[in-house]
C-alpha cells in the first residue's frame, strides 16, 4: 500500500524480485491510497505479476488489504509494508514451509531496525494493563499474542475464512484484532528462520491525527468481543 510512496515502492519490487530466484511471488498489488502515477516496470519487466490499484479517496488499512486479497489467487496471502527490507536469501522458502505446517493460520519474519535491533512485532495483547506495563512501568510481557502486520503470510483459506481484517478500523489495531480472531479460532501464529528490516515511523506518537486513529481504534479494540474472549480462553 502507497501512500504517495512511488519510489519507494518501486524499490520494493526491485527487492522482491531479486528475492524471488524460485518463483514464489505471483502476484504483487499495490495500491495507491493518494494520487500517484503509475510505477515503472523495467524494460525485461517484473519476474511476477503487478497489478495497481487507485484510490479515489483514501481508504483504511483493513479495507485496502480486503480489496487487494481480492486478486489473490494463489495458496498464500502476503501483508507487506513498503518500507521492509528484505534481509535474508531463503525468506520466501522459509516463510512458506512455515505457513503450510498444519493448524497454521500467520507466518512472520524476525523483524529488525534499521541499526540491527530486534523490532517488537511480537505483542501481547493490547489490555488497558498491557498498556500500563509496557508504557508507564516499561516492562515487557514474554507473552506472543499478536504479530504487527508490518509482514504477514497468511493461507489464503485462513484470510477468506477470518473475513480479512475488519474495515472498522481505520487504521491500528486492525492486526491485534485479526490476530486474536484468527488464535480464537484454533490456528497459530509461526515464526519463520528468516530476516528482515523494518523502518517503523510509529506516527501515532508525533502526528495528532494518527494518534486520533490509534484512541478511536483501541476503544473498538476493547469494547468489542475478540479481545476480551481471548483473554477469558487464555487464562
Amino acid at each position: 500500500m502507497s501512500h504517495g510512496q512511488g519510489d519507494m515502492v518501486q524499490q520494493l519490487l526491485l527487492r522482491l524480485a531479486d528475492s524471488d530466484h524460485n518463483g514464489w511471488i505471483e502476484r504483487v498489488v499495490v495500491t495507491h491510497n493518494l494520487p500517484a502515477l503509475a510505477l515503472e516496470a523495467p524494460q525485461v519487466g517484473w519476474s511476477f505479476a503487478v497489478s495497481e490499484l487507485f484510490n479515489t479517496q483514501p481508504q483504511g488499512f483493513g479495507a485496502n488489504h480486503n480489496r487487494a486479497f481480492a486478486h489473490c489467487n494463489s495458496e498464500f496471502f502476503c501483508v507487506l509494508n513498503p518500507d521492509i527490507e528484505v534481509a535474508s536469501a531463503e525468506l520466501w522458502q522459509n516463510l512458506v514451509q512455515e505457513a503450510s505446517v498444519p493448524g497454521t493460520g500467520l507466518a512472520y519474519p524476525r523483524v529488525l531496525n534499521p541499526d540491527g535491533s530486534v523490532q517488537d512485532n511480537e505483542r501481547e495483547a493490547v489490555t488497558p494493563a498491557a498498556l500500563l506495563r509496557r508504557h508507564l512501568l516499561k516492562r515487557e510481557s514474554g507473552r506472543v499474542d499478536w504479530i504487527s502486520a508490518a509482514f504477514w503470510l497468511v493461507p489464503t483459506a485462513v484470510y477468506r475464512r477470518l473475513g480479512g481484517f475488519d474495515e472498522r478500523f481505520f487504521m491500528y489495531c486492525e492486526d491485534v484484532d485479526f490476530c486474536l480472531r484468527l488464535r480464537l479460532q484454533g490456528w497459530t501464529v509461526r515464526r519463520a528462520d528468516a530476516t528482515v528490516v523494518h523502518d517503523a515511523s510509529r506516527s501515532s506518537r508525533r502526528q495528532l491525527r494518527h494518534f486520533a486513529w490509534h484512541l478511536r481504534s483501541l476503544l473498538r479494540l476493547w469494547s468489542g468481543p475478540a479481545l476480551w474472549r481471548y483473554q477469558a480462553a487464555s487464562s
